[in-house]
């Protein structure tokens, strides 16, 4: 993400959770004749949002998580895998919010080679790891989602705790 000196990004792009809804069902549409799926591996946290209307909507009950870590505080870092999942994700759809660099997404494609990728939004540097995405946005355009937002950025609870000490 290209960002100004202060480290803010160029632009914002907030989603409101109607978007994000409308958009996660219209990607489970663009999904819906592709599978049969035997499940979704949802990329948290971001994917768990989507990955739960995806699940409802192609009506498939077998959800798991491979958890990682690669953003703290809007910026960049390794990507830690915090739990992954076993095989090599044949028949199996994995759903996360965003594409942005790539670097999630390349490890998440070195773990689970056959299995498809879809996002809701993507960027130009991430695009093309995944196989489906619904918006795509310019590299610099920082996306609030609404798990994030109240009238203006609101860091996670345990954030705020932590300071306070």
């Amino acid at each position: 993400m290209s960002a100004e000196p202060d480290g803010n990004p160029n632009k914002t792009f907030p989603v409101t959770w109607d978007e994000l809804h409308r958009n996660a069902r219209a990607l489970a549409w663009r999904l819906l004749d592709m599978g049969p799926w035997k499940g979704i591996i949802a990329i948290t946290r971001g994917g768990l949002v989507p990955a739960a209307i995806v699940a409802r909507e192609l009506d498939l009950r077998l959800v798991d998580t491979l958890c990682v870590a690669s953003y703290d505080d809007r910026q960049r870092g390794t990507v830690q895998v915090l739990k992954g999942v076993a095989g090599d994700g044949e028949g199996y759809l994995i759903i996360d919010d965003l594409v942005d660099t790539g670097h999630t997404a390349r490890v998440v494609r070195e773990m689970l080679p056959k299995a498809h990728f879809a996002t809701v939004y993507a960027k130009p540097a991430g695009r093309p790891l995944v196989d489906t995405f619904i918006t795509e946005l310019s590299q610099d355009t920082w996306i609030l989602f609404p798990w994030d937002i109240e009238h203006q950025f609101a860091p996670p609870l345990a954030s705020v705790r932590a300071a306070q000490r």
